[in-house]
């Protein structure tokens, strides 16, 4: 019967379906208007969806908000997406474009220096990016640079200068106020703020394209770092990150040979592969799958939990999750208290189960 009622809830995901956990995310206010520059981040001549969360959250700061977004690289590519976001997204009212060799990669000094020449020549209000690992790496040090504070990992706005960020890995709230000179500086959970606001709408909006001159960055901007090379997985399943369904594999799955199994189950359901701590810890898979509070922080419509136990740090990346299914032969499992559906079985009999019934 459980199976059954499991099978009926894959066919039919119902993305309604949430929980609060202690605290409900209430919606951003628009305020009074402010300037904001959006540090965007793209790949292979398209904007990253973090970046057009993290643009959906400036645009929110206020009614009728200036949003400038910072499109930096070197090549022919550059301007492809340059041109693409300034026709594609309403919420942009200019699009700024730095064309360099010293910021084809994504090292923290080149950027920071690029981000303090732009707001002393442009003085926005606020600086924003999305927390991921280009965000963490950047912000901190041009905070550092202007002498500010940095409000990290923000879900909610409450107005210009406050701000809702979690703490003790989700499982309390914190309400801060930003009360230092300008610029606000702070970095956005891209899950708490769906790019809606952000649809394309090719032909019916264009963005003022300014190129910048960076003749006046500092020649040894470089410094220590050396950019030595990118070590990524290929795959045609979707990104961890943006997937509508993702299944993670924890430490009951034994072995990285077993991981097989979930592939394919993804491949049923077009779905991203996670993992725990553990399970990347254990070297069953690598480092860039991990969910939890210090991988990615994911919150599909739907979240498979195979053979996770459900440890505090793993929940942290993924209780925002609308439907949460938990797979444990451990009845006991910490994960089962948040799940909305639990099978208390052999991940080894369910599992295949599961693909061979899926269509």
């Amino acid at each position: 019967m459980a199976m059954a009622r499991l099978l009926k809830s894959l066919q039919h995901i119902r993305p309604s379906v949430h929980r609060s956990f202690g605290s409900s995310y209430s919606p951003v206010f628009p305020l009074r208007q402010a300037s904001s520059l959006v540090v965007v981040e793209h790949e292979g001549g398209a904007v990253k969806g973090a970046s057009l969360s993290a643009v959906a959250a400036a645009g929110a700061l206020s009614e009728g908000a200036d949003v400038t977004v910072l499109i930096a690289g070197h090549g022919p590519a550059l301007s492809a997406v340059a041109t693409q976001v300034a026709s594609s997204y309403p919420a942009i009212t200019k699009v700024l474009v730095a064309d360099s060799s010293k910021l084809e990669y994504p090292l923290a000094e080149p950027w920071s220096n690029l981000l303090v020449h732009v707001q002393k020549t442009g003085g926005f209000s606020h600086i924003v990016a999305a927390s991921t690992s280009f965000g963490k790496n950047v912000l901190p040090r041009v905070a550092a640079l202007l002498d500010v504070s940095p409000v990290s990992d923000v879900i909610q706005i409450i107005d210009k200068c406050t701000f809702v960020r979690p703490i003790y890995a989700g499982n309390a709230l914190s309400t801060v106020r930003y009360t230092g000179p300008g610029p606000c500086i702070f970095s956005i959970r891209p899950t708490s703020f769906p790019a809606t606001s952000s649809i394309p709408t090719a032909g019916l909006h264009e963005a003022l394209i300014a190129t910048l001159d960076l003749s006046e960055l500092d020649a040894n901007v470089l410094g220590p770092s050396k950019w030595l090379g990118l070590s990524s997985q290929k795959t045609e399943r979707p990104d961890l990150g943006n997937a509508r369904v993702v299944i993670s594999g924890g430490r009951g799955l034994k072995n990285a040979e077993n991981f097989k199994m979930l592939e394919k189950l993804a491949d049923k359901l077009d779905a991203a592969v996670g993992a725990s701590r553990a399970a990347v810890d254990a070297g069953f898979v690598p480092n860039d799958m991990q969910i939890g509070q210090t991988g990615k922080i994911v919150a599909p419509e739907l979240y498979i939990a195979v053979g996770v136990s459900g440890a505090i740090q793993h929940v942290a990346g993924m209780k925002d999750s609308k439907v949460i299914v938990a797979i444990n032969k451990d009845a006991d499992a910490p994960i089962f208290q948040i799940a909305d559906y639990g099978l208390a079985g052999d991940l080894f009999e369910i599992i295949p189960e599961l693909i061979s019934k899926l269509p």
